[in-house]
C-alpha cells in the first residue's frame, strides 16, 4: 500500500491523526521535498523533529528521486506499506498526481490523506475563494530566461475581477546549467523567491508587455510562512509591498481582483500602516 499523506503548512503537528496512523505502520517513509517546505525547511533539527514524533526514519525524495526513480519508491509499496509525505496537500504539485498513475499501471493500492495546503489557507486574507481565477507559479528569471507565459493568465483573471494566486519559485537541489552541460551534476544552493523579487519581475514583465494587467499601485496581500506560528500577511499595493521585509520563506503573493464590502473589511486588517504589517509580532491579528 502507498500512503500519499498531506502534512499541512506549519510544522510537524499539522498532520491529521488519520495521516499519524498510517505513517507510524509505515515500513518505509519518504518525505518529497522540492515543491514545497515544512515552516523549518530541512535542517538537522527539523527532520529529526518529524523523525522523532512519526517514530519512523524518513528518506527525504529530492526532485530526482520522485521524477526518475520513483520505480525504487512503488516497487516497495507493492510488498510492504510506504509513506509518501507531501507538504500541505498531496495533490498541490502536479507530480504527485503522475505518482498516481504509475502506481496504478503496477497494481500498488493507493491512500490519500488530505490536508490544508496554500490552495485554500489564503482564505485567511478574507478573499472569497471562489472569486479566484486561475493560480500561477513565478519561476526565477536569469541573465538569458525572463519568461511571462503567466502574464496573460493574470490579465484574464483581472478582466474579470478575479483574484490571482501567484505561487513563487522554489529551487532545491537543482543542478547548474553549467555542470548538466559538462555531464557531471553539480547543485546549486537552495533558493526561495521572495514577494519582493517576485514584484520586481512582475513589474518588469508589465513594462516590456505595456497591456496594463497590473502596475505599482496594484493591490496585492503578501504571505510569508503561511500556516506557522510567525506567519505574516500584508496588504497594500505592489510598490508598497516591495518596501516590506517578509522575512524567512517561504512567500507566495495574491494579486487582487475585484472585491466584495466584507472582503474590504478583512483586507484593511491586514493593510499597512505607516510603512509597517498591522499585525502582532506572533503572527496573530
Amino acid at each position: 500500500m502507498l500512503y500519499i499523506i498531506g502534512l499541512g503548512l506549519g510544522d510537524e503537528k499539522d498532520i491529521t491523526l488519520r495521516g499519524l496512523e498510517a505513517v507510524q505502520k509505515c515500513e518505509k517513509v519518504y518525505m518529497e521535498a522540492y515543491t514545497s517546505l515544512l515552516s523549518f525547511g530541512l535542517s538537522t533539527d527539523g527532520l529529526s523533529t518529524l523523525e522523532n514524533l512519526y517514530g519512523k526514519p524518513i528518506t527525504i525524495a529530492d526532485r530526482e528521486m520522485v521524477e526518475e526513480k520513483a520505480d525504487d519508491i512503488l516497487s516497495s509499496a507493492r510488498t510492504s506499506d510506504v509513506a509518501f509525505l507531501v507538504v500541505g496537500d498531496p495533490f498541490g504539485a502536479t507530480t504527485h498526481t503522475d505518482l498516481v498513475v504509475r502506481a496504478k499501471e503496477l497494481g500498488v493500492d493507493i491512500k490519500v490523506v488530505h490536508n490544508a495546503s496554500v490552495m485554500n489557507a489564503v482564505g485567511i486574507c478574507g478573499l472569497q475563494l471562489y472569486c479566484y481565477g486561475e493560480t500561477v507559479s513565478i519561476p526565477f528569471f536569469t541573465d538569458t530566461w525572463r519568461p511571462d507565459s503567466f502574464y496573460e493568465k493574470i490579465k484574464r483573471n483581472r478582466e474579470l475581477g478575479l483574484h490571482t494566486l501567484c505561487l513563487l519559485d522554489i529551487r532545491v537541489k537543482e543542478p547548474s546549467w553549467e555542470s548538466l552541460s559538462r555531464g557531471r551534476k553539480k547543485y546549486e544552493p537552495p533558493r526561495y523567491m521572495t514577494i519582493n523579487t517576485a514584484i520586481e519581475q512582475l513589474l518588469e514583465i508589465e513594462e516590456r508587455r505595456g497591456e496594463s494587467a497590473y502596475n505599482e499601485d496594484t493591490r496585492c496581500v503578501g504571505f510569508a510562512r503561511l500556516g506557522s506560528e510567525d506567519q505574516m500577511i500584508v496588504t497594500g499595493t505592489m510598490k508598497q509591498l516591495l518596501a516590506v521585509d517578509f522575512g524567512a520563506p517561504l512567500h507566495c503573493l495574491v494579486i487582487v481582483g475585484k472585491t466584495h464590502p466584507l472582503e474590504e473589511e478583512m483586507l484593511d486588517v491586514y493593510k499597512l500602516e505607516g510603512g509597517s504589517p498591522h499585525q502582532k509580532d506572533d503572527g496573530s491579528v
